[in-house]
């Protein structure tokens, strides 16, 4: 059966703990030798401008011996003279996997309902799984196990939040959820995640005694039209010094980049000591590579 990756929760939990663990020992060997994607092929179908998902696919398919083709909207059928389901049984002839960074969960779902290959989101409206599996990652390689530890999230209910939201259940750890109102996480995503999900209005609640602070930009991509708005509502929600100091010294700062300092965070912290950003972003690599082994049954984990 062909295996997708349209949302954190299509993997069990000893399936994504074991893609964390294998993408931090192919980190850890970083073996020139180990190309286990010759002649492999992976199409990269993109709606949404991208800087980590494009070159994180791109040069992890290129280090281990593999090819991705950079397939931008406009400059293909997709969406326009063609269905998707015409372009999921075309690309999935043609190559082993399909990634699709886009608006649309539910075009995902199309995608992959005609896709004989494995079909990856490198981000959608309600999902961005891809963040989060190097989000573990990263927490994992500097402060152990997350289970049994409490993340913070501040900020917007948006799609990282709820692949944040799946991750909980995945590795257990309790997610407190900080927006303000009119901007939580969709409720269907939150019970999904059980007991371990708190949402609140108030964002110092949310990081007392974290282990892990995340937040996320305001304003994303399409909602630029709604900025001064969000602005207004999120007045309180910077992750800055003071707000940090809440949550336990040893804690350590995450967001998924782009960031705008002096927003939804101070420069001050994501350019300090606790913020592991960019360990964070090389991650997305490590752990892509990780699930394109396991999707294609290329390693323990697919079994």
């Amino acid at each position: 059966m062909t295996r997708h990756l349209l949302k954190l929760s299509d993997l069990s939990a000893d399936e994504a703990q074991a893609i964390v663990a294998r993408a931090i020992a192919l980190k850890n060997s970083r073996d020139p030798s180990y190309r286990p994607f010759v002649g492999k092929t992976l199409a990269m179908l993109f709606t949404k401008n991208s800087t980590r998902t494009r070159v994180s696919f791109e040069s992890g398919m290129v280090k281990f011996g593999g090819h991705a083709l950079f397939l931008s909207a406009s400059a293909t059928q997709m969406g326009r003279d063609e269905p998707l389901s015409d372009t999921a049984q075309v690309l999935s002839r043609m190559c082993d996997a399909i990634m699709i960074r886009n608006d649309s969960q539910a075009d995902q779902e199309e995608l992959a309902r005609h896709s004989r290959v494995p079909v990856i989101n490198g981000l959608s409206n309600l999902h961005h799984p891809c963040q989060l599996l190097a989000d573990m990652q990263v927490w994992t390689e500097h402060r152990g196990n997350p289970r049994g530890k409490t993340a913070a999230w501040v900020g917007d209910g948006n799609n990282v939040c709820h692949s944040f939201i799946e991750a909980a259940k995945l590795f257990d750890f309790k997610l407190r959820i900080a927006a303000p109102v009119g901007y939580e996480p969709a409720q269907e995503i939150v019970r999904h995640g059980g007991n371990l999900i708190e949402v609140t209005h108030d964002p110092k609640a949310a990081v007392a005694g974290a282990d892990l602070v995340v937040t996320d930009t305001w304003t994303s991509m399409g909602q630029e039209e709604e900025t001064q708005r969000r602005l207004k509502a999120f007045a309180g929600y910077q992750v800055d010094d003071a707000m940090m100091a809440l949550a336990k010294p040893e804690a350590i700062f995450l967001h998924c980049l782009p960031a705008h300092r002096g927003e939804e965070v101070s420069a001050s912290v994501i350019d300090g000591p606790q913020s592991v950003i960019y360990d964070e972003a090389e991650n997305r690599l490590w752990a892509q590579m990780a699930l394109v082994e396991f999707l294609l049954g290329m390693t323990p984990a697919a079994k």
